[in-house]
């Protein structure tokens, strides 16, 4: 299984989000409420979203 890394997009803050990647989806844990669990995404809809945040669109 992979392993669960800080996001690049988390900056310096602590409002962190980590992400662990495999090869058809990603999941994604708050880094100070990982006991919450995780949400998990294709690896498309993942991308989508990259996208849209890398524009500006969200």
């Amino acid at each position: 299984m992979a392993e669960w890394h800080k996001s690049s997009y988390s900056g310096a803050t602590n409002e962190c989000v980590e992400v662990r990647e495999h090869a058809e989806s990603v999941d994604m844990r708050d880094t100070r409420n990982r006991r919450l669990g995780s949400l998990s995404f294709t690896a498309a809809a993942w991308s989508s979203f990259l996208e849209a945040v890398k524009t500006g669109r969200l």
